[in-house]
């Protein structure tokens, strides 16, 4: 059995209130979203247009691609309608004490 390995990514106090922010972590070009008291993490470019998701519009579970309206849900990195196809790569994401923490592997 191996252990889950989880990065700290950020300080809780900086997560934004229902909306999205980018950050880089461990190299890697991370969208993290709040819905409400829930958080979500994907990469953070566009499967089709690649543009960055953290510029686009977060409705819901829903985020909106800047460049060509396609949407993807934040929960599990599926594409919602056109032109995305293909999905965003989504990570676990864990809150202890006033860190945030993801599963990058």
């Amino acid at each position: 059995m191996t252990d889950t390995l989880w990065t700290d990514a950020l300080s809780a106090a900086e997560l934004p209130t229902d909306d999205v922010m980018g950050l880089l972590v461990n190299g890697r070009d991370i969208a993290i979203y709040t819905v409400g008291s829930e958080v979500y993490a994907t990469d953070n470019v566009c499967t089709h247009g690649q543009a960055r998701l953290c510029d686009g519009f977060l409705e819901g579970h829903e985020i909106e691609c800047p460049l060509h309206q396609g949407k993807f849900d934040v929960r599990t990195g599926r594409p919602t309608c056109d032109p995305v196809t293909e999905p965003v790569r989504s990570y676990p994401v864990k809150i202890e004490g006033q860190r945030v923490y993801l599963q990058l592997d």
